[in-house]
């Protein structure tokens, strides 16, 4: 790692290998012990320890100390926070198994929220989302023909990542949530029961320039992730 890489950083990285190799509610050192460790002062290594519970990785018990947070998936409502990252915040490593990658026509339904002409076709991506190898999600995404390139992309890692290669920016968009049981496919792609419940999120997401550039399904294993909601109170 660079020399010019702040000290809590470093120790951030550190407690986040660690992390990993823990269980939940596993105590972290304290931060006097922490800040003997790594040779710096309290206040760097309480830093490094903020930035952690900040992310959900660990949890403060006050009078007791820090605490390794059971592991989720945590993405806010209102933000669009790329499932890669998420697992990386957790200390995780991201990866996706492809099942299919294609360029087809469109179905209706695709066409119509795709918002593409006579004649064009769609990429259609499928993937199981991972994190540590353990399944996360079953996505099935399409988009549009102009997008062919993705085709020979690397899409075990992020697409989106790809499509801003490709000059387009994924920018804003709207989601739809609902609680669906496994069917057999769900439960053959994730390792989890039939029937098991499943977080099912449709989703549209424009670009940069308000035009349609991914419409998708992903299917979440649902003790294996989380949604976390910000909102504000009406008054009465």
């Amino acid at each position: 790692m660079p020399d010019f890489v702040p000290r809590y950083f470093r120790i951030e990285q550190a407690l986040r290998a660690r992390i990993a190799q823990s269980r939940p509610h596993d105590p972290l050192p304290s931060e006097p012990e922490l800040a003997r460790e790594f040779s710096v002062s309290r206040m760097t290594a309480r830093a490094a320890v903020t930035q952690l519970v900040n992310d959900g990785l660990v949890y403060r018990a006050p009078g007791r100390g820090t605490f390794v947070a059971v592991p989720a998936g945590p993405r806010r409502a209102d933000n669009l926070i790329r499932l890669s990252e998420e697992i990386r915040k957790q200390g995780r490593k991201p990866s996706a198994r492809v099942l299919l990658a294609e360029l087809r026509p469109p179905t209706a339904v695709e066409a119509t929220r795709l918002r593409l002409r006579d004649g064009d076709d769609v990429v259609a991506i499928h993937r199981v989302r991972l994190a540590d190898e353990e399944p996360i999600a079953l996505e099935r995404a399409i988009y549009p023909g102009a997008l062919a390139a993705l085709l020979d992309a690397d899409v075990s890692g992020s697409v989106h990542e790809a499509i801003v290669s490709l000059g387009r920016v994924p920018t804003r968009g709207t989601a739809t949530l609902t609680a669906q049981p496994a069917t057999e496919e769900d439960a053959t792609a994730l390792g989890v029961p039939a029937g098991s419940a499943l977080l099912v999120e449709e989703r549209l997401i424009l670009d940069e320039s308000g035009r349609p550039l991914e419409l998708s399904e992903s299917r979440y294993a649902g003790e294996r992730y989380r949604l976390d909601v910000a909102f504000g109170v009406e008054p009465l």
